[in-house]
């Protein structure tokens, strides 16, 4: 099983889209895939239009007051389910803060379904706490996405210097770039000096309303503008994705 956070420091870069159109993706190409939505905000579980059955269910999945097999719903599409977020979700930090190895906590309740599901996918709320160590150390890769801009590489450099003075694996940070608008020059100029430095994946997400238009038709963009240029940007990063961390 393979486990890919997709994460950012900031909030607002097109983290939850690339959660959905990914996994769909994997699901799609018959990998058993699994969405697990840690972000109180939940807008994973809102794209799939999947909501909690158990109150405070994300606080108990962390606390262990719930087995997380018993948290996963089936999404509408094949091969692709769900572990669905909840506002409870703000008290993961809470929770980590009194529990030994808390580091360990993520990869100890994935392992209870790590027979039955191909790719894991976590989408992560923004920031850097107890909650993020926990994904840190217990995925295989973590994906950022990030606006070509000055404030948002500059979050990447932050987190790439936090995993240094932490001891976490660097190697596992991957990045590309999102909501790229063609217009601007700044977004071309950023592209072209990271790409050089060759820091992040070559395939990028562009700023286009199909991306916006998920929440309203609440889907991945195959379902609904499957021939239109974001789809095809999703395809193709996933197709590097599959080749440099999953093949």
């Amino acid at each position: 099983m393979v486990t890919i956070a997709l994460y950012n420091l900031k909030g607002g870069v097109g983290k939850t889209a690339a959660t959905i159109n990914l996994a769909y993706l994997s699901a799609k190409q018959g990998y058993k895939t699994l969405i697990w939505d840690l972000d109180p905000q939940g807008s994973s579980s809102f794209y799939l239009g999947i909501a909690s059955t158990v109150k405070n269910e994300s606080r108990k999945l962390i606390s262990g007051e719930l087995d997380l097999a018993d948290a996963i719903q089936r999404s509408a599409y094949d091969n692709l389910d769900i572990i669905p977020s909840d506002i409870s979700a703000r008290n993961a930090d809470i929770l980590l803060n009194d529990m030994k190895q808390s580091k360990k906590k993520i990869a100890s309740l994935l392992s209870s379904v790590k027979k039955s599901y191909d790719i894991v996918f976590l989408d992560c709320p923004p920031g850097i706490s107890i909650l993020h160590d926990a994904v840190f150390t217990g995925s295989d890769w973590v994906f950022m996405p990030n606006i070509p801009t000055t404030l948002s590489i500059r979050s990447f450099e932050s987190v790439l210097q936090y995993f240094k003075e932490n001891d976490f694996d660097t190697s596992k940070l991957k990045c590309f770039f999102s909501m790229v608008d063609h217009r601007k020059n700044l977004h071309h100029e950023v592209i072209n000096e990271f790409y050089k430095d060759k820091l992040f994946f070559k395939s990028y997400i562009p700023y286009l309303s199909d991306v916006e238009k998920m929440g309203v038709n609440q889907a991945p963009l195959e379902t609904f503008a499957a021939s239109g240029f974001a789809a095809q940007c999703y395809n193709n990063l996933w197709k590097e994705i599959k080749k440099t961390c999953i093949e």
